[in-house]
Order: structure tokens, then sequence, then C-alpha cells
């Protein structure tokens, strides 16, 4: 019986680092596979974590919640015949839907050869309220749907701020087992228990679907608790015993946002020092201009945008390229790509790219902070860019791309 965990975790949360510790910590002595899907034009993790000496299959044909069908089960399929792998890590795209994934793999009747063993989500502790509140169609589908939640960047939070993560969380999904302690004061094989250690995860989502469908239904007057609450009193003041907030219907946590990325709730536009997700500062009203538009361009009144392909909303440039650039001059459009809306709102960026000497640097971009590594030579230079209105013409400039 092969294992399936499914590791996933909005755009830079840090999964890749994740599998790697896991693959060097704990999993060393086990055949394990990795099923890789890239929102993007060019696969740039399969670089990344072919060190491991891990089998690894990129699925290039968009976010796997829109390319399951077919070439996920024959991928899945294809790796346990030629493999006979103990376990296969699944990662999807960092805006696809977790919940998707889950229901991929069960529609796939492997239950004589594979086992669902988890589904994990990591969060970036640094950015859980921006994108809470600017992306939950996405962001909150995997945290709702995970049963254990790793977050990530811990180190670099205040307790107050860390504490208002969890709660946010908790108020998603109150059953999930959540790892707070900084990665680097953890062993792999801590992380990898306190994941399968979580409780059975298709037990829990028939739970949570059987208590939904009680609520919903009211066919009786007493929810599990076993208390009394007549009068529709039994949703505990707006909370229904899945742990959510269902009152006034704000469970879609999608008010007053659109996809561009940008909070434009009342006030709330200033939180992280003026920032939103973007990394970028937009502050007196600036916060008003898009008019009832998300990321996509499209206009979505009332509720309509709460069901985007992550296609619609996200978008992606990637290229092939022999340029060669100097460890300053890289510095200089990584730090352009952070601070900047010029290229459109950028939430992404990674690749591998030469110098003139010979030797290779690896960058990775989220919203207001970068980093460049020392890398393996690869076949030719990647650049992958991922965000919303990207503006592809300055982006070729930007990286001299003929």
């Amino acid at each position: 019986m092969t294992k399936v965990d499914i590791i996933s975790g909005f755009l830079g949360a840090g999964k890749t680092t994740l599998i790697k510790k896991l693959l060097g910590e704990a999993l060393s002595k086990e055949q394990v596979v990795l099923i890789e899907n890239e929102f993007g034009e060019i696969g740039i993790d399969g670089g990344f974590l072919r060190d491991s000496g891990i089998e690894i299959r990129e699925m290039n044909s968009g976010c796997i919640c829109c390319s399951l069908v077919g070439d996920f089960g024959a991928s899945l399929k294809e790796v346990i015949d030629k493999y006979h792998p103990d376990r296969i890590i699944i990662e999807p795209s960092g805006v696809g839907k977790l919940s998707d994934v889950i229901q991929a793999v069960k529609d796939l009747h492997m239950d004589n050869e594979i086992q669902l063993n988890s589904a994990s989500a990591v969060v970036d502790a640094l950015k859980c309220k921006v994108y809470m509140k600017n992306f939950g169609e996405f962001f909150n589908n995997q945290i709702e749907s995970a049963n254990t939640i790793i977050l990530s960047r811990t180190q670099n939070e205040s307790k107050e701020k860390l504490d208002k993560c969890i709660e946010m969380i908790r108020q998603l999904n109150a059953k999930a087992h959540i790892i707070t302690t900084p990665w680097d004061d953890l062993e792999g094989i801590q992380i990898l228990s306190a994941i399968e250690n979580a409780t059975n995860l298709e037990l829990e989502l028939l739970s949570e679907q059987e208590e939904q469908e009680q609520h919903h239904h009211h066919d009786e007057e007493e929810c599990d608790c076993g208390h009394d609450h007549e009068d529709h009193e039994h949703h505990h003041d707006g909370e229904c015993g899945c742990g959510h907030d269902h009152e006034d219907h704000e469970h879609d946590h999608h008010d007053g946002e659109c996809g561009c990325g940008h909070d434009h709730e009342d006030n709330e536009h200033d939180h992280h020092d003026g920032e939103c997700g973007c990394g970028h500062d937009h502050e007196d009203n600036e916060h008003d201009h898009h008019d009832g538009e998300c990321g996509c361009g499209h206009d979505h009144s009332e509720h309509d945008h709460h069901h985007h392909d992550a296609d619609e909303v996200f978008h992606s440039w990637g290229v092939e390229t022999p340029n060669k650039y100097e460890k300053d001059v890289l510095e200089k459009i990584l730090a352009a790509l952070s601070d900047t809306n010029e290229y459109g709102q950028v939430l992404r960026a990674k690749g591998m790219v030469p110098q003139e000497d010979g030797s290779w640097m690896y960058f990775d971009l989220v919203p207001g902070e970068y980093e460049i590594r020392v890398g393996k030579p690869d076949f030719t230079g990647r650049i992958c860019v991922i965000g919303a209105n990207l503006e592809e013409d300055k982006l070729k400039e930007l990286f001299s791309i003929i």
C-alpha cells in the first residue's frame, strides 16, 4: 500500500523547503516519488529538488485543480506501476485548491493501491492576514481542507501577530493540528510525526460533512454536543459544530475584496504598516481604484468572483534564457519586482541563471523579500514570475530578454 501525502501551500509559503527537509531528515529510508505541479510555463522546482534523488514529474499545463482529469490520474498510476513507492508526495500548485486535490485522489478509486495518508497546508505566518483577506478563495480553501497546518517564518513574527494568525486559522479550521515552532528548531521526523499522527483525514472530512448537513437541514433540535438548542439556536451564536463562523454568511471571507491582492475593506488597507500583500504602499485612498474588478480584469459584481479558476486570477510569465547576470544586476531586478507595481502585482518569482564566471545563482522572491543562493548548473537559465495583471513586455525588458 502506497501512502499519499498532499503538501499544499500558497505561493512562496515554503512547500519546497519543507519537502526537502522531510526528504533529508525523515524519509531517506523510504522509496518516495514526488508529483509536482507548477503554475507557470517554466518548471523551476524540479531542478531545485533534483539533487535529492527524487523522481519528479512536472505537470505544467496549469494549476493542478484544472489539469487533474487524465494527466494527474495517469501520472499517479504510472509512478505506482513503475516505482512501487512506499510514499507519494503531491505538491500542488500554490494557487491550487487543496479540496480539489483531495477529491481527485479519492476519485481515482485506487483503494487497494494507495492510502490518503495526510493533507497539509504550509502557511506563511507573516502574510497570513493579507492573503486571507485578498485571496481567500484559494488561500482559505487550503487551510479549511488541511488536517495539519505548518506555519513558516514564525521566527520572524511577534507573539502578538502569531497569536492573531493562529486565531484566524482556527476560525476557518478548528480541528487541524498547527505546527508553530520554527523549522530550524525541529527535526524533519518531528514534523512528519505531527503530520501522520493527525486524526484520520477521511474520517474527519466525513464527520465534518455530516455535521454540516445536520446543521443546514435542521433535521433535529439537538446538535452534536448533545444540548437542546430550540428555535434555531443550535449554531452557538453563529458557529456550527465544524468550528467555522457562519453568521450573516460571512464564512466566505470575501466581502470587500478583489483578486488584485489589495485590501479594500473599510480602512484596513493599512495593515502591515500600510502595505498590501504585494508589498507596495497603498496609503490614503488608493485602495479604491479597482471599482469592482478582481485581478483577472473581469467585472464580478456581488459574489461571482467567489468561483474563479486559478488561471482567471493568477497569471505567469516564464522564459528559458542563456543570458548571464552578475549578482548586483540580479539584485536590482529582484528589488524592482519586490518593491514596485510597475510590472504588475508580482506574488512569486523564482529561477536559476548563470553568471559570467560560470557559477549559477538560484533566486526566490515573495512580496517584500527575496533571496539569492548558489546552485548547480542547469541546462539553461530559467525564470518564472507569477502574479496578477503582469506586464510581460516590461518583464522582458527588465530581464533583458530579446
